[in-house]
């Protein structure tokens, strides 16, 4: 293998299904080595590596529960083991649960902010010596159209909770970790074509619900080696949804 200071070698957290594969079937494209994270979506995972090594990439799937501080922990042993290294990490987990906030249970609150602002914390510190020793790392995370600001929500309150977490987060790990080259940027989805509960797609200003596409768009600008002093910054891919 390469040493880890110059092979590329991703981490996608939530890549068994949805953006999460999307983005590591890019990557694999893009000559990154994949480390495919799942949870529940093992055949998912599975898949995506799948995918990636048939057209000549390179791949390996991982399950974790990104919530246990123990289990990220082992999971970023795990890549080290697999790649020697670690370059870019990308926070992508997180489930929402359509529920309204009058009918939400405790386990409906929990693995909201449980898969989004926990798992990032809890990814990220396991990642940081790789991610700073590979001397160009990289960690975008995906937020939420509106994760930026304080207002009412109707539903999914522990998800929206949780993305708030990721931008809070990002922005004081960017200020942390400058000093060390490594950035950290959240680049956050409007409606996604897959996303669950679409309005009409004349509600978005733009006229279209986003594509994966539009979303490694604005990853890729950021990943980009050239672009080391953007950190702390936050892209909003919605087609103009939530901008109020």
């Amino acid at each position: 293998m390469e040493p880890s200071q110059s092979k590329k070698v991703a981490l996608v957290t939530g890549a068994g299904r949805g953006l999460g594969a999307a983005l590591a079937r890019k990557l694999g494209k893009d000559g990154w080595a994949v480390a495919v994270h799942y949870h529940s979506s093992k055949e998912g995972g599975e898949e995506v590596v799948r995918q990636i090594t048939e057209t000549g990439g390179e791949a390996e799937a991982f399950g974790a529960d990104l919530g246990c501080q123990a289990e990220a922990q082992a999971l970023l042993r795990q890549v080290e083991d697999r790649f020697l290294g670690l370059r870019l990490l990308i926070n992508n987990s997180g489930v929402y649960l359509p529920v309204r906030l009058l009918e939400t249970r405790e386990e409906d609150w929990q693995v909201g902010w449980r898969t989004t602002a926990t798992a990032m914390l809890f990814t990220t510190l396991a990642a940081l010596p790789l991610l700073r020793a590979s001397g160009a790392g990289r960690i975008v995370n995906i937020g939420d159209s509106a994760c930026d600001r304080l207002g009412a929500r109707e539903m999914a309150l522990g998800y929206h909770i949780g993305k708030m977490g990721v931008y809070l987060l990002s922005r004081s790990l960017a200020r942390q970790e400058a000093r060390h080259g490594l950035t950290v940027n959240v680049v956050s989805p409007g409606y996604l074509e897959e996303s669950l509960d679409l309005p009409t797609p004349s509600k978005i200003p733009a006229g279209r619900f986003g594509t994966n596409e539009d979303v490694w768009r604005a990853i890729q600008f950021l990943i980009d080696e050239e672009n080391s002093y953007v950190t702390g910054a936050h892209i909003v891919v919605s087609g103009g949804w939530n901008l109020r």
